[in-house]
């Protein structure tokens, strides 16, 4: 594969975009909110390849013309694309900070256009740095140099590293945001608007997108990748209307898919929870890393979340409601030894957001675990 796929689903978004954007009444600030993996960022790049479009075909790009050939391509030099990266080791001082992170930010777009996909790495630190703020400013105010505008998409806006910013720079985005050029279109994405400063999220107009459908998410995994129709179908309802997240759950250079093994791991510590005796759960305390990963930690939290969901709903006759419906025997044989899962899997869930509240802190992970498992193990099977 070599440029982007198609964009899917998020019709309604779209056509109020697109009547928008051809009636020269899109705002010159746009917010792209949603659950994270359900194409926010794709989205952005189609509206960018519609705004430079030369024939626009009714409400969609004509992708025959340069302008959709290179933005296709993400090679067009007036739609540039900023997203969270792994602050460049060695490079120190504001000039090669910017300069290593641009150099990164161009060799992550030739990979993305070269595979068409992309997969977030669950648990690496990454950052949108004020030094991608500045290079983004200086690139707001040159003439465009192809088109007649120039458009910016911002990924993942949440991660803008505030504890980075000099007032000079955050001053900077928030002006260019609140009056950027006319012939400039700023475009951010965000999983919850709520984790933006709200000084930059009260200047953006907020379109809200919805997870897909399965069938959707199957669509995509079986025409543009391949991949054999029952996986695509059992993979689409573990991913939840994301194709993002679909993306992590395939194997990937024969390994299982980062999502994939974060689910396991997930459900590994559930079992070691309800486990007679403590040496597993200890075990699985002590096999966690104590630094440095608290992004996967929070990841699997998140996923041993919905392990107690699918828990609850499987002791309800819910099944049609799993989250892991390729799980069915695990959750009958948890069944028989949990103490009424449909009452205590509701208070399990509680604990597991305490120790993500934690997790968000400075505490050790694997002194978080302990606890939870500890806490986990009273609350599913009883004193």
């Amino acid at each position: 594969m070599s440029g982007l796929p198609a964009v899917r689903g998020h019709e309604a978004a779209r056509q109020l975009l697109a009547r928008a954007a051809l009636r020269g009444e899109l705002p010159g600030s746009i917010l792209l909110h949603g659950p994270t993996g359900i194409g926010k960022q794709r989205l952005g790049l189609w509206l960018g390849q519609l705004l430079l479009c030369e024939a626009p075909a009714g409400e969609e790009p004509c992708g025959a013309c340069q302008h959709c050939r290179f933005a296709l391509r993400l090679e067009h030099p007036d739609l540039q694309w900023f997203f969270p990266l792994p602050r460049p080791k060695g490079a120190s001082g504001p000039e090669k900070l910017a300069a290593a992170l641009e150099e990164a930010r161009v060799s992550e777009l030739a990979e993305r256009a070269k595979n068409g996909t992309w997969v977030a790495t669950p648990g690496e630190p990454v950052g949108l740095y004020i030094a991608q703020v500045r290079t983004l400013s200086r690139m707001a105010v040159t003439r465009p140099a192809l088109g007649r505008r120039k458009v910016f998409l911002i990924g993942q806006a949440e991660h803008l590293v505030t504890q980075d910013a000099s007032p000079e720079a955050a001053n900077a985005l928030l002006k260019l945001l609140e009056e950027p050029p006319p012939d400039v279109t700023l475009i951010l994405t965000a999983a919850d608007p709520d984790e933006l400063l709200p000084t930059i999220r009260s200047r953006l107009l907020p379109v809200a997108l919805r997870p897909l459908p399965d069938a959707d998410v199957a669509a995509f995994l079986t025409e543009v990748l391949d991949t054999p129709a029952r996986d695509a179908s059992r993979i689409a309802t573990l991913a939840q209307g994301a194709i993002g997240r679909a993306l992590g759950f395939l194997p990937q250079n024969g390994a299982e898919g980062p999502l994939e093994a974060i689910r396991q791991r997930a459900r590994a510590l559930l079992e070691a929870a309800v486990a007679p005796g403590p040496v597993p759960r200890y075990a699985a305390a002590h096999a966690t890393s104590p630094a440095g990963a608290r992004g996967s930690f929070s990841d699997v939290l998140e996923a041993l979340t919905g392990w107690l969901r699918d828990l609850a709903s499987f002791a309800s006759g819910a099944e049609d409601h799993l989250i892991n419906p390729d799980a069915r025997d695990f959750l009958a044989g948890l069944v028989r030894r949990v103490r009424d899962p449909a009452a205590t899997a509701p208070a399990a869930i509680r604990l597991v957001d305490r120790a993500g509240a934690l997790a968000s802190g400075n505490v050790n992970p694997q002194l978080i675990l302990a606890w939870l498992l500890t806490g986990l193990h009273r609350t599913l099977t009883g004193p």
